[in-house]
């Protein structure tokens, strides 16, 4: 695949993308799994279809679209969170329907031969183009300058969300904050692992990184790390095997916290053995 990488763009182009989605997922993974946020992300992502379909219907990128979509599921998956109480689940599952709903609608609505929405429903990495590389660029960068401009606020947040409200930290605009920037990328995202699989990217590599980090810059530069290694091991594998890249991403990742799983759990293992003798 070397070889192949010095020769052919849409590779490199691929592994561009690849390691920009790493660094958005494991960032933004690790504060989702810890705040206990991956159903509302997944709504989120499954939202983004209605912005796809509705981009295919009126002739504008569908990309944008899943933007569109995504931002606006975002502000209300967090209102409906903050007011909805124990139906917050139900109303959460709703936008995830509806999203999906209005993308399979609008899709069926537009004029001539029906589009191929499948890289977007599960990803294509070995077809993203330029353009596709300069929006995840621009959703990498937003992502990390909000993550850095308030990182210890974020902290603090993870930690003890009814003393940081108390302390007067504004949790509201937080959290508000924290799912655009889940919609910023579940976009980023699309076209590496795909609407129905994105939510797996975003947490593997965060839970992999849990297992051996408790601070959080140590798990968001581990589960950067773990997802590099997935993202370019799928790569390399759906290239020399030519199946779904998407698809072979989401194993590797998912194959790499059970490996380092079993590895933690036999090290435990041989420790208490010893300890007993």
């Amino acid at each position: 695949m070397f070889n192949a990488l010095l020769q052919y763009k849409f590779l490199q182009n691929a592994v561009v993308a690849s390691l920009l989605a790493s660094i958005v997922c494991g960032i933004i993974g690790v504060i989702i799994v810890e705040k206990k946020m991956l159903m509302m992300s997944g709504g989120i992502a499954h939202t983004a279809l209605g912005g796809v379909g509705l981009g295919y219907l009126l002739g504008f990128a569908p990309i944008l679209g899943a933007v569109g979509f995504s931002v606006a599921a975002a502000f209300g998956i967090g209102t409906v969170r903050k007011k909805g109480g124990k139906y917050a689940d139900v109303a959460i599952a709703l936008f995830w329907s509806l999203g999906m709903a209005l993308g399979i609608i609008f899709i069926g609505m537009t004029p001539g031969y029906p589009p191929d929405v499948n890289s977007y429903l599960f990803g294509s990495i070995l077809s993203v183009a330029r353009s596709d590389l300069l929006l995840i660029l621009v959703m990498t960068v937003i992502v990390l300058a909000v993550i850095i401009l308030f990182f210890n606020d974020w902290e603090a947040w993870l930690f003890d969300e009814e003393f940081s409200a108390v302390s007067g930290l504004a949790v509201t605009f937080l959290e508000y904050t924290m799912l655009v920037l889940v919609a910023l990328t579940v976009v980023a995202l699309i076209r590496v692992a795909g609407i129905i699989m994105v939510i797996a990217l975003l947490a593997a590599p965060a839970a992999t990184a849990g297992l051996f980090a408790k601070k959080l810059k140590s798990r968001m530069g581990l589960a950067i790390v773990f997802g590099i290694i997935s993202c370019l091991g799928g790569l390399w594998l759906s290239y020399t095997w030519n199946i779904a890249s998407g698809a072979v991403i989401i194993l590797c990742s998912v194959a790499l916290y059970v490996l380092c799983s079993l590895v933690i759990t036999i090290q435990h293992y041989m420790a208490k053995k010893r300890l007993a003798k």
